[in-house]
């Protein structure tokens, strides 16, 4: 999500020592490591339009593990106790070159109208496939409830040629850079549509947000979006009210405000869903 603001912005192992003295025992401290899982909103997407699938990505969604139950040992003894793992975020890489993979091939135009040429690339050195990104910003802008339900918004990927704008995945480092040539402080964290260049945080892509982190597929959906809505000319606004729809166009983020997760620009129905403009 893109944070519009001008610059500047922007394990434990205690060892107890245990200290041996004459007629006394010697005793031992020992740590105890306490594991927590935080729950988090799941946005579901219609049976009618089956979630974006990533999985021509090298780079997956965390899963969460667990160890399994100690079993005997021959000698009837029991194995030692395993402590399960917490589940750990994939690592990703901070900085980049500044380079790109454009994703192969093209898409079918999408909406009513002449359409937007769009590109995709994703950053080099960086462990995910160009042509599964590109896939997925397809569906994104190609879907009913996008920006093509405006009745004269169409969208159709190319891989060369002149183009009205690009979808660059990249590191936050290169995201920074690039948002920062407009005026932009993405803070290593955000996204920003950048004149042309709609630039997409890498944690974001993979990690999502809290709000989103059990349905990365959707968060993805909200940043194709909100940035591509920038690009149209479309502004920020702010939660309608408590328990409705929070509008593509709100910076989801830096809170809900009382909405409900929502990913689209417009509902099933054709009505847009937005709110009061942003201060």
């Amino acid at each position: 999500m893109t944070k519009h603001k001008r610059k500047p912005v922007s394990s434990h192992r205690r060892r107890a020592s245990g200290r041996r003295r004459k007629g006394q025992l010697t005793f031992g401290l020992a740590a105890l490591t306490v594991l927590g899982a935080v729950g988090c909103t799941v946005v579901a997407w219609p049976p009618s339009n089956p979630p974006l699938r990533s999985s021509d990505n090298s780079l997956s969604e965390p899963t969460t593990s667990t160890s399994p139950r100690p079993t005997p040992t021959p000698s009837g003894s029991p194995r030692p106790r395993t402590t399960p793992s917490a589940t750990k975020p994939p690592a990703l890489p901070r900085q980049g070159p500044g380079t790109y993979v454009t994703a192969p091939g093209g898409s079918a135009k999408a909406g009513k109208g002449t359409p937007y040429r769009y590109r995709v690339e994703v950053e080099e050195n960086i462990d995910l496939s160009a042509a599964g990104v590109a896939e997925a910003v397809d569906r994104i802008l190609g879907d009913p409830r996008g920006w093509t339900a405006d009745g004269h918004s169409a969208f159709q990927r190319v891989a060369d040629g002149p183009t009205d704008f690009v979808v660059r995945l990249a590191t936050p480092a290169t995201v920074d850079e690039v948002c920062g040539r407009s005026g932009l402080d993405t803070g290593g964290k955000y996204n920003c549509s950048a004149n042309d260049q709609v630039m997409v945080n890498l944690d974001r892509w993979v990690l999502a947000t809290p709000v989103y982190a059990k349905d990365v597929t959707a968060y993805r959906a909200l940043i194709i979006n909100h940035e591509v809505g920038h690009f149209l000319h479309h502004g920020h606004v702010t939660c309608p009210g408590k328990g409705k729809p929070a509008p593509a166009m709100m910076q989801q983020i830096k809170g809900m405000h009382g909405c409900v997760p929502n990913v689209w620009p417009y509902d099933a129905e054709g009505r847009l869903l937005t709110g009061p403009a942003a201060p």
